[in-house]
């Protein structure tokens, strides 16, 4: 409720969440739009969607982030959701595949520079610990319930309408978000120390790449896009294929997946007022890793009701593995840079996250055709245990706070604080994380 009472976190949640369900129909909609110029070849065309929408957002978010400070943030939101709704309203329109191609590429380029300043925004707005986990959780949540209702809402739309119309529902979102956005006090950024566009761009990465817990949240970043995209990418044909299901049983299968994020989005926050983001991110990686290993299993051996009882919990547990490794994300960002090199951080953790799914998606999908499901998950697992171990050698159990984004005092127990040091000249905490 605390966090709820904070008036200009509400409305930018708020906005998030219609933006957030606009794009869900938008995306029911873009399938059957593919369908029907396309036919058979519509997995091809989202494909190549999909392939195109990781590739921007590889590119465009640092460079986003790099120049976001020499913009008035609430400014740059509101543009960014005129020109996401003004895309979406066109796509009813196209008559050519490369149309399709096009637009998404301008949807998405305005997509990839909206999430990672959102995401800055957030720690400027939520500045005490225990309510900015919970605003991380809340907007986990958030993605968790679009991907479970946005289906069940577009196909109730569908009764009663054409899947054009579900585009100009979308456009209806984006524009509730900027109107909300434009009615947030949003402070403008603080200024970037990183004067070439270069050095600006390139500023987010090598700090992954120097800073340890960063290097491990990379690590785990592979562990999440290894098992989420099968869930996401193969769920499908194991269904209807392997197991004879129908539709609403891929729609069942997927959801046993939300449910167990939606579970751990809920409980984390009081966890992590307990313990440190390190061993609970790990724990999800394991968890992860795990959970593909089960499914290997289940898809050379299990058949009748134990494929499909096994298969739900492997899928729970693969929800529930993301939830601990995404969720707490953002607090170690936020306690690794000062306040002026956050814009850089979420940027390149935005980029650098959708570049391990950019490698495990075509994994999943090509890969799949071409040796089989089983052949494909164990690649997938072993790349997410290689991720796994690699994060827990990686991340030490104590490691220096960088100066700038030292935890406060509150946020150490008495021993902890006792440890502050100094380190390189300056005065820096050590802590389990």
């Amino acid at each position: 409720m605390s966090l709820f009472a904070l008036r200009d976190y509400r409305r930018l949640f708020s906005a998030q969440v219609i933006a957030l369900f606009g794009t869900g129909l938008a995306t029911v909609a873009l399938g059957l739009l593919a369908y029907e110029l396309a036919g058979p070849r519509a997995g091809a065309v989202l494909g190549t969607a999909l392939t195109i929408k990781m590739i921007l957002y590889v590119i465009v978010a640092p460079i986003a982030a790099a120049y976001v400070d020499r913009l008035p943030r609430r400014l740059f939101l509101v543009i960014l959701d005129v020109v996401r709704g003004a895309v979406v309203i066109a796509l009813p329109f196209v008559t050519e595949i490369w149309q399709i191609y096009l637009l998404i590429g301008l949807l998405q380029t305005a997509s990839a520079a909206f999430t990672p300043t959102f995401q800055a925004v957030i720690p400027d707005i939520v500045t005490e610990e225990a309510d900015y986990t919970r605003a991380l959780s809340a907007s986990q949540l958030a993605y968790t319930m679009e991907s479970l209702l946005s289906p069940v809402l577009a196909a109730l739309a569908l009764t009663l309408i054409d899947f054009n119309w579900l585009f100009v529902g979308t456009a209806v979102g984006f524009a509730g978000s900027a109107v909300l956005v434009l009615s947030t006090r949003i402070p403008n950024a603080r200024p970037n120390p990183h004067a070439g566009a270069f050095d600006r761009v390139a500023a987010g990465i090598r700090r992954f790449v120097v800073t340890p817990r960063l290097r491990g949240v990379l690590a785990l970043n592979l562990v999440v896009a290894s098992a989420g995209s099968i869930v996401i990418v193969n769920t499908v044909n194991y269904v209807r294929d392997r197991l004879g299901g129908s539709q609403s049983d891929v729609a069942w299968l997927l959801a046993a997946s939300g449910a167990g994020t939606l579970i751990i989005a809920l409980l984390l926050p009081k966890v992590l007022d307990r313990i440190a983001e390190r061993p609970a991110m790990i724990t999800g990686g394991f968890l992860l890793v795990l959970a593909v290993t089960g499914a290997v299993v289940i898809v050379n051996s299990a058949t009748g009701t134990a494929a499909w009882v096994s298969t739900a919990i492997a899928w729970f547990a693969v929800g529930a593995g993301m939830a601990l490794v995404i969720t707490p994300t953002g607090r170690v960002l936020r306690r690794s840079v000062a306040p002026s090199g956050l814009p850089e951080v979420f940027a390149a953790q935005f980029s650098l996250s959708h570049l391990a799914w950019l490698l495990t998606y075509p994994i999943a999908g090509w890969l799949a055709l071409q040796a089989g499901l089983s052949t494909t998950w164990i690649v997938l697992g072993a790349l997410a245990a290689a991720g796994a171990g690699t994060a827990l050698l990686v991340w030490p159990r104590r490691e220096p706070v960088p100066a700038g984004a030292e935890p406060t005092q509150a946020e150490l127990s008495d021993a902890e604080a006792a440890e502050c040091t100094l380190i390189a000249g300056q005065c820096a905490c050590v802590r389990p994380v």
